[in-house]
């Protein structure tokens, strides 16, 4: 059975769904609406760009000089460029389906994935009817993009009524879903959004002995940011306004901010808080590095307002760093507030430092988190233990 993904190239899920794939035994080929390195385990890989993706450039693999600057220009208006999508996005994707044709006549798939709604699902959503069509929703798919306009609420509404099937990262995706126009004969199946997570793997990359990233004092505290910036869904103001009191009482506390070397934004927040010395902006770096620094940390931090569950949550989960995140529906689905993590208000500064110190002084608190995340995670999240129902999720749709 050969899958053909519409996705962002240059994501650690799409990687970790690529892989999901190969180890059920399918052949992947890959539409990337973004620039990206070539990505192992795929037959066929082409990029079609969609509302604007063209301009983001590649989060890898591409130093040249007018990436960076088209890179830092979109970092310094990125609300601005967002808002472009939304209201001018839709209205470009003809062209790109067009291409997008093009690639089903050449690469004649059994089934293809969209990986997210807006903007590869919307795009893919051209597939004829005699080509099954699934779409993965993406935590802020249908809570934030679906209402960035007009155009945004009907494609999104179009792009699910074709839907043959359906995969969420959360039990409330799958219910808001039937109200945005997936029929209600559609298969539907709720999986981490990477098809699980892969813990033999981040059990392998953390057991070398490799040197970390960064280099860190090994007698001081670590808490992670490993979000970088998504406008709209993860409240960075409160995570960095959090900072200096957290400082406050435990001063030695150093914070890494994945995702967010050289970003304008990140700069300002230290400088007007002062507290360059204790934060860390680290660049992109590969899942092993990231999954190294999350067994040295002890406090991962993701204060999100809109969101599904972050494939970061359960690596760190996996990996006994406690967490603190958002109190959004989707993230109660795997934390329960001081029993495994803490929840955390959006906007409640106060809290989130509250939270971020629970996780490094109570130490009672920490080690229970850390039996019952490891608990969780093999449960309901290890990669291994989803193949069988993803293999059969694929199959009912050729049947």
């Amino acid at each position: 059975m050969k899958i053909l993904l519409t996705a962002d190239g240059r994501s650690p899920i799409t990687r970790g769904w690529i892989k999901t794939l190969r180890d059920a035994g399918l052949e992947v080929a890959l539409v990337s609406t973004f620039p990206c390195p070539p990505v192992d385990g795929v037959v066929e890989q082409m990029v079609i760009p969609a509302a604007f993706s063209g301009m983001a450039g590649s989060q890898a693999g591409d130093r040249s000089a007018a990436n960076k600057k088209t890179r830092r220009t979109v970092s310094r208006f990125r609300d601005l460029f967002m808002l472009g999508r939304y209201w001018l996005g839709p209205l470009t994707l003809k062209k790109s389906r067009d291409a997008f044709r093009k690639q089903l006549d050449n690469v004649q798939p059994d089934i293809v994935h969209a990986l997210r709604v807006p903007f590869e699902g919307m795009l893919a959503r051209v597939t004829p009817a005699g080509i099954p069509f699934v779409v993965s929703i993406w935590g802020n798919d249908l809570t934030l993009h679906a209402h960035g306009s007009p155009l945004m609420a009907r494609e999104t509404r179009l792009t699910l009524n074709r839907a043959d099937g359906l995969l969420a990262d959360a039990h409330r995706d799958l219910r808001l879903a039937r109200e945005w126009g997936l029929r209600p004969e559609s298969p539907v199946l709720c999986v981490p959004g990477g098809g699980g997570i892969d813990l033999q793997a981040i059990h392998a990359a953390t057991n070398t002995g490799q040197p970390m990233p960064v280099e860190i004092p090994s007698d001081v505290p670590v808490v992670i940011n490993p979000r970088g910036f998504r406008p709209g869904s993860v409240r960075n103001d409160t995570f960095f306004k959090a900072i200096p009191i957290v400082l406050n009482k435990k001063p030695d506390t150093v914070f890494l901010c994945a995702g967010m070397a050289g970003q304008p934004e990140a700069l300002q927040w230290l400088s007007r808080l002062g507290i360059e010395q204790s934060v860390r902006l680290l660049p992109f770096m590969p899942q092993e590095d990231l999954w190294r620094l999350f067994k040295r940390a002890a406090v991962t931090v993701s204060i999100s307002q809109h969101d599904g569950t972050p494939n970061s949550l359960l690596e760190a989960m996996a990996l006994g760093c406690f967490p603190v995140v958002g109190y959004i529906e989707s993230t109660r689905e795997w934390i329960t507030d001081g029993d495994n993590g803490r929840l955390v208000h959006p906007a409640d500064v106060e809290g989130a430092a509250s939270a971020i110190l629970d996780g490094l002084e109570n130490t009672s608190l920490h080690d229970q988190a850390d039996i019952k995340n490891n608990a969780i995670i093999h449960e309901r999240a290890d990669r291994q233990k989803l193949l069988p129902e993803i293999s059969r999720f694929y199959a009912s749709l050729i049947k």
